[in-house]
């Protein structure tokens, strides 16, 4: 049995293993950070949490004018457009991001009392996030020329190892320190610049191109437009974390935190999808052969739905084993952030037209109506309803934005593919009503435990009635991937 597993593995084309170790070593970094939540949570109380979620938001927004959005796309397509001089153009992109980096620093230290109370962190904390930000452009760059050339070996050894080493680090900081979440925020700088520093110094020697013009100006008119695009995803997914934690308070921001957190290990799931389906998906819209796409969307969106119902129907158990008694208000935080991780599979569906068609000034759009809509939406009912509101106005906005990016495919459709559209709409609505419809029945039955887990087992007895379909459906979408290759 081991023989023929080898066999078949050894077999494999080169894409075919490079595309199964990058989604392994996806579900390997979030399972290792899913583990490590339950000790962060007692370590830390929900004040300390939500302080440290704080960071992490105003990270990913700051990470986008500090790269200025470079390993949005950039970096990853001049590979292929400089493929003769791909080390002198990856050099230079290391070389832009340091400086970059380095200007953002000397303007931060030029104000850093102004700063430090904008963010509301101090010092260690603001020069720690900007090391973040350099290290980790550093190893998206050098991620980017693995993947390209798919040597998954390194760079899954590399992930691995970070992922570990980085809350190990975090647990023994954490443990020794007074202030928990600067040691927090501290031991990730300091690990990556230890894991990630070589990264940097071997493009450099490689390359040998600290600045190139032709390079620099590339990256920087290929990054522009899409920083408003980057921007409004980091703040829609965000926004929320930073207005609990100014309107509310830091302890109901990390509650809300933990609940975003435990909602998105789905995550996993969808984007195996998302990755397994966007090679087929344009091979097939370069062959000009759509028919069959629609079926397996809507049987991916059907999946993606299901194992966000089971997080939904579990959550209580789910939580108590994540976190202690005060983290518990959470459980009514899950299921609309669960719904919202389902919108958001349904945007990337509607959007994968706009990024085969080149048509990203849609995506930017999509993404700046959401955005602002969910700040207005947040301001008026959080002040209102307190933290749990900013769970259903995520989960309004997500919907909102899949909408949006629905009418900018049609009009891509009618350009592009004569009018045809390659999903169906009113079984992908079908869905999505029941699913609704049913998360929240499942989140009204959080009180009533064995009502409960007799629906749980009546759907559980459903599916194991349909193994067979179901099975063969899964299988057919694994082996999408080796088609659109």
């Amino acid at each position: 049995m081991y023989k023929m597993i080898l066999n078949k593995y050894n077999a494999m084309p080169l894409q075919v293993k490079a595309a199964f170790w990058f989604f392994a070593c996806s579900v390997l970094q979030k399972g290792i950070a899913t583990i490590t939540t339950p000790i962060f949570t007692r370590l830390l109380t929900p004040e300390e949490y939500g302080s440290y979620s704080i960071f992490n938001s105003w990270l990913g927004i700051i990470s986008v004018f500090v790269t200025v959005a470079l390993t949005q796309g950039a970096s990853y397509m001049g590979l292929y457009k400089f493929n003769e001089k791909r080390n002198s153009f990856l050099s230079s992109m290391q070389g832009l991001t340091l400086t970059m980096a380095a200007l953002w620093t000397c303007i931060y230290f030029l104000f850093h009392n102004y700063w430090n109370r904008l963010f509301s962190l101090n010092t260690v904390q603001m020069i720690s996030m900007l090391v973040i930000v350099w290290t980790t452009a550093v190893f998206e760059i050098w991620a980017g020329e693995q993947r390209t050339k798919f040597n998954y070996k390194y760079l899954v050894l590399l992930s691995v190892s970070m992922a570990v080493a980085v809350p190990a680090t975090g647990i023994f900081f954490i443990l020794h320190s007074d202030d928990k979440v600067t040691a927090r925020i501290f031991s990730i700088a300091l690990v990556q610049v230890i894991g990630y520093s070589g990264l940097f110094i071997r493009h450099m020697l490689k390359g040998k191109k600290f600045c190139d013009s032709y390079f620099w100006k590339y990256a920087l008119l290929y990054s522009f437009p899409l920083i408003p695009q980057a921007l409004a995803e980091t703040v829609l997914n965000s926004s929320d974390r930073i207005m609990i934690s100014r309107m509310i308070g830091d302890s109901e921001a990390g509650i809300y935190s933990l609940a975003y957190t435990l909602s998105l290990i789905m995550m996993i799931v969808s984007t195996a999808i998302t990755q397994t389906m966007s090679p087929w998906i344009y091979q097939r819209l370069k062959n000009r052969n759509i028919d069959g796409i629609a079926p397996v969307a809507t049987f991916s969106l059907m999946l993606v739905a299901g194992v966000n119902l089971m997080l939904i129907a579990v959550a209580p158990e789910v939580l108590k084993m994540f976190a202690p008694a005060n983290y518990y208000e959470a459980v009514w935080v899950i299921p609309p952030i669960c719904m919202s991780a389902v919108g958001m599979f349904l945007c990337n569906l509607f959007a994968k037209l706009e990024f085969y068609y080149e048509k990203t000034y849609y995506v930017m759009i999509g993404s700046l109506i959401a955005a602002i809509a969910n700040i207005v939406l947040n301001y008026i009912f959080i002040r209102r309803y307190g933290y749990f509101a900013a769970g259903y106005t995520t989960l309004v906005c997500f919907l909102l934005d899949a909408s949006c990016h629905y009418v900018f495919m049609r009009v891509i459709c009618k350009k592009y593919l004569n009018g045809k559209g390659i999903y169906e709409i009113k079984p992908i609505l079908a869905i999505i009503a029941g699913f609704l419809t049913l998360g929240f029945i499942l989140m009204l039955l959080y009180s009533h435990v064995i009502i409960r887990y007799i629906v749980i087992s009546v759907a559980c007895l459903i599916v194991l009635f349909n193994m067979k379909k179901i099975g063969g459906r899964v299988k057919l979408l694994l082996l999408l991937k080796k088609e659109g290759l």
